[in-house]
């Protein structure tokens, strides 16, 4: 700011942009890993503040969070993709890109069929990988969650991740998957306040991962009250910025038990049909 200032000529206290319109950039209008978008975009701003001083149309100017589209034009970034309310079979994963943490809902439905599982989203090996290990982890455990046993035999399972045209891969969405499974084919909702990443065993027991400290600023800008990630990473807390360890309550699961029981809506009652496709009327 007072390196632009003085090349517009302009004093501080000519310009004032307000740290919510500084958040809107930051968020909507660059995607970067360092700041010189966010400082053309500054440098704009100073540009169109010194022509309205200089014809006399203000004195002072200040730009607002709700003005900046009226400033910048239309947002060049949409908000992260995020489940906002309870729902049965779909999570809020956290993924990792080279420009930072995103929140990565997954959803999953099941359909009349014979067994066959569907994965669409533009998922990699290794999440393809992760996604039958989820299945047969939850064939262990369907007598606990109500779900019929014989599911993989009646329905067919479709998971999704949106935005397919981003390919996205790594072994951090097991636990995703497994929870949107067993939400699914139990009927039990899952928390929308509730964010998760980690890899799975076939034993249920959670790995794991990279990229933390980005996942985790993911999850504050989203809002998200609970993150649940593998006790493993305990220690890489220490890596995470204050601010979000004080939004946040962590916690660390080293089995998908702790996660299904903190994910999952503890006063919802499983659905009649569990696990079982739906019937069509003749």
């Amino acid at each position: 700011m007072p390196k632009q200032l003085k090349e517009h000529g302009l004093k501080g206290t000519q310009l004032k942009i307000e740290d919510g319109a500084i958040d809107e950039m930051i968020q909507y209008y660059t995607k970067e890993a360092g700041v010189r978008g966010l400082e053309r975009y500054i440098a704009s701003l100073c540009r169109k503040a010194a022509r309205k001083i200089a014809s006399g149309e203000a004195k002072r100017v200040t730009v607002k969070a709700k003005e900046i589209e009226t400033w910048l034009g239309v947002k060049k970034y949409l908000p992260d993709l995020s489940s906002k309310q309870d729902q049965v079979g779909v999570v809020n994963g956290l993924a990792w890109t080279s420009v930072g943490g995103v929140l990565m809902p997954l959803e999953v439905i099941v359909l009349k069929g014979s067994g066959k599982i569907e994965v669409t989203g533009s998922l990699g090996d290794v999440m393809k990988e992760s996604a039958k290990i989820a299945v047969s982890y939850v064939r262990s455990v369907a007598d606990k969650y109500g779900i019929d046993p014989d599911f993989y035999k009646n329905c067919d399972l479709h998971i999704h991740a949106p935005e397919g045209a981003v390919p996205k891969d790594g072994p951090s969405a097991g636990v995703t998957m497994t929870t949107a499974l067993v939400s699914a084919l139990s009927g039990i909702p899952v928390r929308a306040d509730v964010a998760m990443t980690g890899e799975i065993t076939l034993h249920g027991k959670v790995l794991p991962i990279g990229g933390l400290r980005e996942k985790t600023m993911a999850a504050f800008k989203a809002e998200i009250g609970t993150v649940i990630i593998p006790s493993q990473n305990n220690s890489d807390l220490e890596e995470v910025d204050d601010v979000v360890k004080n939004a946040i309550n962590f916690v660390c699961a080293d089995k998908l038990e702790t996660v299904l029981d903190t994910a999952l809506v503890k006063t919802a009652k499983p659905a009649k049909k569990r696990g079982r496709p739906p019937k069509t009327k003749k």
